[in-house]
């Protein structure tokens, strides 16, 4: 079901979650903050929302549900959408969170949440989908093994294309227009989540080791992608 946000034009957000009075909540406090909600019981429910006739620009999606779980539901919904996802667990188990955000997922919160937080969650997403900086390097060919092609969003290793997810290209580009210089983890933070994030340190941690797994021939000892120990990281220094 869907309900009109107050203001024209107001980004569709689906509250998927199997607990009647959450959903309530969180629906309601979403509409005071402009949004237009759709809410889903289910996993089932939200796939079949998702491949109805009215857009959804993002989903706000609970782990723990009965007959499809949020696992199986992210995973699903990645076979054939793009469509941003917050992933929202009551664990504050790492291992949820990093298995979110391996499925596809582009942020996650744990329970309880304050509304205003998640709106803020929301908008930041936003804003970093829509912020699309020009290219300053645009084909990079870091050596015989990688090439970055910055301006067709192109990532080659090895002679084969690499699929990036869009925070994982965010993440290089900083690294990559950056050379040689150390970045923290609260620069990368603010560049490419948004100023909301900064102590999420997981975030760039995680996400680092998704791209030395894309990119490093031998992960354990990258020759790209290179750490300073609670400090942050750097690209290796380009010709």
């Amino acid at each position: 079901m869907t309900t009109d946000a107050r203001s024209a034009g107001a980004r569709t957000i689906l509250v998927v979650d199997d607990e009647p009075h959450i959903v309530r909540f969180t629906a309601m406090n979403l509409e005071v903050e402009g949004f237009r909600v759709a809410t889903a019981a289910n996993g089932r429910e939200a796939l079949a929302v998702l491949a109805g006739d009215e857009a959804v620009d993002l989903v706000v999606l609970d782990v723990m549900m009965p007959e499809l779980d949020g696992f199986e539901t992210l995973r699903r919904i990645r076979a054939d959408s793009s469509v941003p996802v917050i992933f929202v667990t009551v664990r504050g188990d790492e291992a949820d969170r990093v298995a979110g955000l391996d499925l596809g997922a582009d942020d996650y919160l744990t329970k309880p949440f304050s509304p205003r937080e998640l709106a803020s969650r929301i908008r930041a997403l936003f804003r970093r989908i829509e912020a699309a900086e020009p290219p300053r390097l645009q084909k990079v060919p870091v050596d015989d093994w990688l090439t970055i092609n910055f301006d067709q969003s192109m990532v080659i290793t090895g002679g084969a294309e690499v699929h990036l997810r869009p925070t994982e290209y965010r993440l290089l580009y900083q690294l990559v227009n950056n050379s040689g210089q150390l970045l923290s983890h609260d620069t990368l933070l603010e560049r490419v989540w948004g100023p909301e994030y900064r102590g999420e340190h997981q975030y760039v941690r995680t996400y680092v080791t998704y791209l030395r797994q894309k990119l490093e021939q031998d992960p354990r000892h990258p020759q790209y992608i290179l750490s300073e120990r609670g400090l942050g990281y750097r690209f290796k220094e380009l010709d």
